[in-house]
């Protein structure tokens, strides 16, 4: 009885628990019901902020330079819906048919092309001498290969046009002093070609040399038991087996000749040699300015670039060279006896090539009164060196203005472009929502579009706009941002595949968001790779020149587009003191980026020790 008592008293209170519990249950799924709608709206919207931000960046600018090419009217003052209605491919044929386009693609495939062979010959060379002999002093040789890259091209331009012009060129002065009658005139095709191929053999240099630190080695041992020699083996068993890697580098580094306006434009200026984005820069600058002209060369370029980048990515996903076991190796050292020191001295004269002479070329330019030497004695008395090169740039407003500037746009390059980037490399690595693959895309078209062709297609895009942004800084940073766009997100790619999902997985499950899980947990990690990516973005906006052309102002000048006025002005002496100055200011920017980004792996390293 007080069992059956008991019972109903319990029974009320169980049925209560029981209709609790389902509410509760009910609840937790509504609630969860609620936030995966969050979770997905969130999500939604940032990728169409992403995509929006990435077509204002680079859509919109490319297709505007497409609407100028295919019309002959101006869009921008005629209006688009008028130039919509005089599509044509007149502006394309024109092109095609003049002699002067075909003149200076001819001239931009030789040069590129014959620059290409000297960076690939200089950059196998050097990786196969640091990664597979045993060379003294390998770490300096992989540094001297590696220093070329920090040059700004138009500052490599001046130096060797100091030291290889006919006339007053400080080394047929030594040769004339030697009573030699050796000259050299890098006023000429070959002149481009060897100061392109010195100066890009880095790119050749870094994928050839992480391809044959992951090469198996037990291969060639096999190719030499059989009888072959240590340089048969070589050529016929590691240089085959990392072809793959010598043909993205060549792709690659013909890619970057292919945008570059510095050097062409001091050596080839002279003699009136044209490639390709000096004859666009020279379009724009005749009178009246054949800016549809232009914009029918820069797609011209374009494509150009774009089917190179395509056929690079195509070696590179490519996997019929596989010559990475699953097996641990160490990469062998071929020991070249009493040879080895004859490919340190070849790392000697590369760096004295590409280094020391031209930076002693700007230095006796910058200092010295006259250019004119009469003989080597001369170039030594040093009652014919001053400060007044330095003192005239500095009298000149624009100097200081031009550094402000120029600090300014990177600053705030690297700030944006280095957020930018870390949100569409975090989507694009880190997620799994729809629409990353589109964001991947967008964000590497930039790859296949020279810095020239992107300075008139944002010319093209934001001159009439309503709202200013044409003529201040913004509209520079924003074209640097959208340039540089490829090389930041690869550069932050390595940082985010090293950290593990466990952790973001970890902060999920103690509540985190998204934000709050990147805030706390992704981005104190990525630290290290998020300042070298800005670092990076920083000192490619100050040397920044082919982008620079088309969009500043008198107000807005850059300090590589006053470097080039100094120039084409004609005073070596003011574009050494000031080319000098565009060179420390970027040693020590480089220098304490390099300083912040090991004390933020230390920092890094002490958290999680």
């Amino acid at each position: 009885m007080a069992y059956k008592q008991a019972r109903r008293q319990i029974a009320p209170q169980e049925g209560k628990r029981a209709l609790h519990g389902q509410a509760d249950r009910r609840s937790e799924a509504v609630r969860s019901a609620r936030e995966g709608t969050r979770r997905r709206a969130f999500t939604g919207l940032w990728v169409a902020a992403l995509l929006a931000i990435l077509s204002f960046l680079v859509i919109y600018p490319v297709l505007m330079l497409l609407l100028g090419a295919l019309t002959d009217t101006n869009p921008v003052v005629d209006g688009i819906r008028h130039s919509l209605s005089h599509l044509s491919i007149a502006n394309f044929l024109a092109v095609l048919a003049n002699p002067n386009v075909g003149e200076a693609l001819l001239n931009t495939l030789i040069a590129c092309g014959g620059g290409t062979v000297i960076a690939v010959a200089i950059g196998l060379l050097f990786s196969w001498i640091v990664v597979r002999t045993n060379t003294p002093f390998k770490g300096f040789i992989a540094a001297a290969s590696i220093l070329p890259l920090f040059a700004p091209p138009l500052v490599a331009g001046v130096a060797w046009a100091i030291l290889g012009s006919p006339k007053t060129g400080l080394i047929n002065t030594m040769f004339k002093w030697m009573g030699s009658d050796l000259r050299i005139d890098l006023y000429s095709m070959w002149g481009l070609v060897f100061v392109f191929g010195i100066y890009y053999a880095p790119y050749v240099y870094m994928f050839t040399s992480s391809a044959l630190r992951n090469m198996d080695p037990s291969l060639e041992e096999a190719a030499e038991i059989s009888g072959a020699s240590a340089f048969a083996t070589l050529f016929t068993v590691t240089f085959p087996l990392i072809m793959p890697a010598i043909v993205s580098g060549m792709l690659l580094s013909f890619i970057v000749m292919l945008g570059i306006y510095g050097i062409p434009a001091v050596l080839g200026a002279p003699t009136n040699l044209n490639v390709l984005t000096t004859y666009i820069f020279k379009l724009t600058n005749w009178s009246p300015p054949l800016y549809n002209t232009a914009a029918a060369v820069a797609i011209i370029l374009m494509m150009v670039t774009g089917l190179l980048v395509y056929l690079q990515q195509k070696m590179l996903s490519g996997r019929s060279y596989t010559a990475v076991a699953g097996k641990a190796f160490r990469p062998r050292s071929l020991d070249l006896g009493p040879w080895r020191w004859v490919t340190f001295a070849l790392g000697i004269v590369y760096l004295l090539i590409v280094v020391v002479l031209p930076s002693l070329a700007l230095i006796v330019a910058a200092f010295r009164k006259f250019m004119f030497i009469r003989d080597a004695a001369s170039l030594f008395d040093m009652r014919q060196y001053s400060l007044m090169h330095f003192e005239s740039i500095f009298d000149n407003p624009l100097t200081m203005k031009s550094i402000y500037n120029a600090i300014e746009v990177g600053v705030i390059t690297a700030v944006v472009g280095g957020a930018l980037a870390f949100a569409i490399g975090y989507t694009i690595h880190r997620t799994r929502v729809a629409g990353r693959g589109a964001i991947d895309l967008i964000s590497t078209l930039p790859v296949a579009i020279p810095g020239l062709v992107v300075g008139v297609a944002y010319l093209w895009a934001w001159i009439g706009v309503p709202g200013g942004l044409y003529g201040t800084i913004w509209i520079l940073a924003l074209a640097f941002i959208a340039r540089f766009m490829p090389d930041t997100v690869k550069a932050l790619s390595t940082s985010f595949l090293q950290i593990h999902r466990e952790l973001e997985e970890a902060a999920w499950v103690c509540g985190r968001g998204m934000l709050g899980t990147i805030r706390t947990i992704v981005l104190p990690l990525a630290r290290p790779g998020v300042l070298a990516s800005m670092t990076l973005l920083f000192v490619l906006a100050i040397r920044e020149l082919g982008s620079s052309l088309f969009l500043y102002t008198s107000n807005t000048m850059v300090m590589s587009v006053l470097l080039l006025d100094y120039y084409e002005g004609g005073n070596i002496g003011k574009t050494a003191a000031f080319s000098l100055v565009q060179t420390v200011l970027l040693g020590v920017l480089i220098g304490g980026a390099n300083w912040l980004s090991r004390g933020a792996a230390q920092g890094n390293v002490a958290r999680t020790g």
